[in-house]
């Protein structure tokens, strides 16, 4: 039986969904008040088909096994969501890939000195027990807690204690006069992407990193843990990817080609992206006793955790046996496409699409998501049974081996890149989604039309519009004492009205391919912030009875997500002119180049101070004798670069996208050709912004405004080409991509003017 609430839910939306058939049409970008009036009531119609009790249901099912690559139920979600699909009227087909997916034979870690202690891995049992409130959590099938693309190997050392182990822990450890090389390190979750840990202990040397999660940062600290509460039980291990995916994400032995059944493979040794010393995750049970077993100094007041010890960073006196032997093959990846022909212009594409992998059952990653996905389908096959087609074509896809690298979606876009540089004109993204506050994302010319969706849509616990909700959660965010510069700037913003800015996108996530690396306007839309699923990220307790108890226990923000995904993709398939509009763009563009100016001023006034400091030996003066800290080393001074390129070309961008905006109504009376020819200069805008040399040493990155960090993993620089240069201290290339980045900048400038003047008959 369906919940009961869960009904008066569905009954609300109903009853919300026929109220708004009689309100007046509202402001939607690229139509004309007689269409807008005809889009809202197709909106209406299409909410009218959305069910929280259907999306319950297909939760339940999805994730009533364990789901990971190779799965046998992975497999039988594919050809399940596959059925669907076509009974929802959809043409769909299965793209089927061959990706490597090294999976655990064996695991080893135990303390050797100078006491004995035995870490919990698979044998021989799985340290994640059953629990009888978790009633999926014992299910056989499941692959023990690893983190693929590690590198096997066999190795004894002493331990080192890392902290976060990013890039400033290891300036931390210089300082302290300890060396990781020929050691084991011992990281926490946090701090940086789980990927750069393994990595930058093996580029320092070391021979084994193992990462536990402390619950300081997702366990009882936060809050009470499984299954008394959601956050990560003492015996939760987080497992995940390795993959150097900073370089490139995708199969790792077919880089830039798809990785189907008869690809040119490179050899293991010649994977850039793949590690070289064991990696191990394990749960903050098995990381007490190796912290215990570490001597050497007091771990820096900021590297403690929660753990009932004093931390210490050794090297040594423990010693941990560390082995990892792995089976190298390929595995199948099952995507799953789904397309619906568009009416008057089929050959641009909407294309849409969440995961459906995990690495245990994955109710809350990816599998909120996937269902919202199934709602907006089959809403949108009632539409097209009852006459209505869209303009542009719709292509839905559900993929696969997203947790080991984005690899299903990756692998379909290099399959397909000739296609979608034809064709594509939007892809929006989902994840994760549960209570809490709308997440936007992606291409900023998309900005005002994710407003304009988001002022619509309702907020299914206060009834006002996601959008004011959100308004509201930033400028009480901006107000608190702690608050940093980048929530008070987002709290003025909110206070001043109008438009709530979206996010860059980094990576983490399958939009990637189609941002990143062939320049499509991509959003990624969700929910969350009011749950309690960080703590089972990752783990054989993401499961369904998690989800309806901490997630979203009356699915809905699953309901509010379908429409704010659904609405988009309808706005964007029917819409006469493309929806976007530029101002917005320039705008956060223009913000961005005022970071680079305040990001080269901070660090040349940093280094002169440092230069001081040195000078008058205050690092020695002021440091304990007793626990000797050696000083920074001297860094090199900061130049004055020449931004003149990019403050010009923002000069000229912010001009033409005024202008463009100004005059966009007038598409609306364009004749179809003319029509036509505009919305085919729209739709390859944000390719203008992609550069074929790539970022420095990471060719496959391509887009000059967004990329993941070559040392943030998920999280995303801006302008990265130049501003990961002024942090690395590389000036020439700073230079060089200040030149580059303004290039493109005048082009995308040059396309906005092309655009202005088939708007006003000039072309």
């Amino acid at each position: 039986m369906r919940d009961v609430i869960a009904l008066l839910c569905a009954g609300l939306l109903a009853a919300v969904a026929v109220a708004a058939a009689d309100e007046p049409a509202p402001s939607m970008l690229g139509f004309d008040a007689r269409d807008a009036a005809a889009q809202a009531k197709l909106e209406s119609r299409f909410d009218a088909q959305l069910d929280p009790g259907e999306l319950r249901d297909w939760l339940k099912r999805l994730s009533a096994e364990p789901n990971q690559v190779g799965s046998r139920h992975d497999k039988e979600n594919a050809e399940w969501l596959l059925a669907k699909f076509r009974e929802w009227g959809w043409d769909a087909h299965l793209e089927t890939f061959y990706a490597l997916y090294p999976t655990p034979k064996s695991e080893t870690l135990e303390l050797v000195a100078p006491t004995a202690y035995r870490a919990a891995l698979h044998e021989p049992a799985l340290p994640e027990p059953a629990l009888p409130e978790d009633r999926s959590s014992g299910a056989a099938g499941q692959l023990p807690p690893y983190n693929v693309y590690g590198g096997d190997g066999d190795v004894t050392a002493e331990l080192v204690y890392v902290n976060y182990g990013m890039p400033d822990d290891y300036q931390e450890l210089e300082r302290l006069g300890i060396s990781v090389k020929g050691r084991i390190v011992l990281a926490r979750y946090g701090g940086g992407w789980r990927g750069l840990k393994p990595d930058l202990a093996e580029q320092h040397g070391a021979v084994g990193c193992i990462i536990y999660s402390d619950p300081r940062d997702d366990g009882y600290w936060q809050g009470d843990v499984w299954p008394q509460g959601g956050w990560r039980p003492p015996f939760g291990v987080q497992r995940g990817s390795v993959e150097r995916m900073q370089e490139y994400p995708g199969d790792p032995l077919t880089p830039g080609v798809p990785a189907t059944q008869d690809a040119q493979r490179l050899p293991l040794d010649r994977a850039r992206v793949l590690l070289h010393i064991p990696v191990l995750p394990i749960s903050a049970q098995d990381a007490q006793p190796l912290l215990a077993a570490l001597g050497g100094p007091v771990a820096p007041e900021a590297w403690r955790g929660a753990l009932p010890l004093t931390y210490h960073v050794g090297a040594g006196p423990a010693k941990v046996h560390l082995a990892v032997s792995s089976d190298w093959t390929l595995k199948p990846v099952y995507d799953v496409i789904a397309r619906i022909a568009g009416r008057s212009q089929p050959d641009q594409w909407v294309i849409r699409g969440n995961h459906h992998d995990a690495w245990v059952f994955g109710a809350w990653d990816p599998l909120a998501g996937t269902v919202a996905l199934m709602a907006e389908a089959k809403a949108i096959g009632k539409l097209v049974k009852s006459g209505w087609r869209p303009a542009r074509t719709l292509i839905y896809a559900s993929w696969d081996a997203e947790e080991p690298g984005l690899i299903g979606s990756t692998e379909w876009v290099e399959a397909h890149a000739p296609e979608l540089a034809e064709h594509a004109v939007l892809y929006v993204n989902s994840d994760t989604n549960a209570r809490g506050f709308l997440q936007a994302g992606g291409s900023h010319a998309l900005q005002v039309l994710v407003n304009q969706v988001a002022a619509g849509v309702r907020d299914p616990e206060t009834g006002v519009p996601v959008r004011e909700r959100l308004r509201a959660k930033l400028e009480v965010d901006g107000f608190d004492a702690h608050a940093d510069a980048e929530k008070k700037e987002l709290a003025r913003r909110a206070q001043a009205g109008g438009d709530l800015p979206i996010a860059a996108l980094g990576s983490g996530s399958d939009y990637s391919a189609f941002l990143q690396n062939q320049g499509i306007a991509t959003l990624s839309l969700e929910y969350g912030g009011e749950d309690a699923d960080a703590g089972i990220y990752h783990s054989a307790y993401d499961s369904f009875d998690h989800y309806v108890r901490f997630g979203d226990p009356q699915f809905a923000y699953g309901i509010a997500l379908a429409q704010t995904v659904g609405r988009t993709v309808l706005r964007m398939a029917d819409a006469p002119v493309l929806p976007l509009q530029f101002g917005g763009f320039a705008e956060t563009v223009a913000d961005y180049v005022r970071q680079l100016h305040q990001l080269a001023d901070d660090k040349r006034s940093r280094t002169e101070t440092l230069r001081q400091l040195l000078e008058t030996r205050a690092f020695t003066l002021a440091a304990d004798p007793l626990n000797p800290l050696r000083p920074p080393a001297q860094e090199d001074e900061v130049p004055y670069l020449d931004f003149a390129p990019l403050d010009n070309a923002v000069v000229r961008l912010k001009r033409s996208a005024q202008a463009y905006d100004a005059v966009a109504a007038n598409a609306l009376a364009l004749s179809e050709a003319r029509r036509a020819a505009l919305d085919r200069l729209l739709a390859g805008q944000e390719h203008r912004l992609m550069d074929a040399r790539g970022l420095p040493g990471r060719s496959w990155f391509q887009h000059m405004i967004y990329a993941p960090g070559l040392y943030t993993g998920y999280g995303v620089k801006t302008l990265p080409g130049v501003r990961e240069a002024i942090e690395q201290r590389q000036w020439d290339v700073a230079q060089r991509y200040a030149v580059i980045v303004a290039q493109r900048l005048d082009d995308y400038r040059a396309g906005l003017d092309q655009a202005v003047a088939i708007l006003k008959g000039q072309d």
